[in-house]
């Protein structure tokens, strides 16, 4: 058992705090939450479990504000959330038998395209454009495929499912933000689901970060409604790159 000293604790919750409002305005949240499990001494698989169990907090309450301010469509959701919890399922129960090393080189690379493809891009704004799929080509491409990515490996989930709401279906950048919450909101569930079975989760330390990730969440979200493109294009393009580096960096190590 993990005994940890109060300047842990709080420090732990401030995190969460922080993961939550970034999470919420452009993913990457756990980039902050799983090192610092892990430096408390928590096992890796304790560290992912626990993380899903305050991060589903987080994007559960952001998802709550966007539904109630009307940025969310539920009746086009609806598919896109069965195969985002599928895909995450699957993921989440084939991690052990196949080898990561390949979507550990490949992520950063994807991640950096994206950052540039959010920083130039005339199509970025807070004005909705052409579409270029329906919602069952997206719910059965990006749902299933970025949930799965979710279950499997994880960072810069949000960053892909906002530029899959972005590039095909012309989301303007609040409305892709609040849908990329929902399918963020299943995935993490999806996880959290099969990490019960195996009671890896440290609920006391779940609940601490659960209390910031809430706090995050909801100052991010009402961020996102007031500032639309203008907050939320530069923070997914410095999430990116950072998600990158951190990627890259621990491959080189």
């Amino acid at each position: 058992m993990i005994v940890m000293e109060l300047s842990q604790i709080v420090l732990l919750f401030l995190i969460a705090v922080l993961a939550g409002l970034i999470d919420t305005i452009a993913g990457g949240g756990g980039l902050l939450t799983v090192p610092a499990l892990l430096w408390t001494g928590l096992t890796p698989v304790e560290s992912l479990a626990t993380n899903k169990a305050q991060a589903v907090f987080g994007s559960g309450m952001a998802t709550v504000q966007f539904v109630r301010r009307g940025y969310i469509a539920l009746r086009d959701i609806g598919l896109a959330v069965v195969c985002t919890f599928t895909g995450a399922a699957a993921g989440a129960l084939l991690v052990q038998r196949i080898d990561s090393a390949f979507l550990e080189g490949l992520i950063p690379a994807l991640l950096i395209a994206f950052a540039l493809y959010f920083w130039f891009s005339p199509r970025v704004s807070d004005l909705d454009s052409h579409r270029r799929i329906g919602t069952t080509a997206f719910a059965l491409c990006i749902g299933l495929s970025v949930g799965f990515y979710d279950g499997f490996f994880g960072p810069g989930t949000g960053t892909f499912f906002a530029i899959g709401y972005v590039a095909l279906l012309g989301y303007n950048l609040r409305r892709a933000t609040a849908h990329t919450k929902v399918l963020n909101f299943t995935s993490n569930l999806a996880a959290l689901l099969f990490f019960l079975a195996g009671g890896h989760i440290l609920w006391a330390v779940a609940a601490t970060m659960a209390a910031g990730q809430l706090i995050g969440a909801w100052v991010g979200s009402h961020m996102v409604l007031r500032h639309g493109a203008t907050l939320v294009r530069p923070v997914l393009v410095v999430s990116s790159m950072f998600v990158s580096g951190a990627l890259l960096w621990d491959r080189l190590r």
